[in-house]
């Protein structure tokens, strides 16, 4: 009588175990599920902004250019001045690159590790 008692404590024990791991395996998949969608949305997002930004920049660099041109007497002076503008802009963007590091740090981690 107490062996089967005991036998069937095993058992149910194993049934939740068992229970447990498939559980536990389908909230990962979930979570795993939310993550990449939750990148996706946001690659999306950034991609279609971005594309817009950048064509709104060529644009107007483009005009800026010209506008430069015609109060220089030169067009490709107007276009060389653009240039240096980025040149510069680029070289500012590459001396302040370890200050964006923390808060792209915490932004992605927030993004990842929030809850469901």
């Amino acid at each position: 009588m107490a062996f089967e008692d005991l036998q069937d404590s095993f058992s149910e024990a194993e049934s939740s175990a068992k229970s447990y791991l498939k559980s536990s395996r389908e909230y990962y998949k979930l979570r795993g599920f939310k993550v990449l969608m939750k990148g996706v949305l946001v690659f999306a997002k950034i991609a279609s902004v971005g594309v817009m930004l950048i064509l709104s920049l060529l644009f107007f660099s483009i005009s800026a250019a010209f506008w430069i041109g015609s109060e220089t007497g030169s067009t490709a002076q107007g276009f060389l001045w653009v240039g240096l503008f980025y040149i510069i802009l680029g070289g500012i963007i590459y001396l302040l690159r370890h200050r964006l590091r923390k808060p792209l740090l915490q932004k992605f981690s927030e993004f990842y590790f929030d809850e469901i």
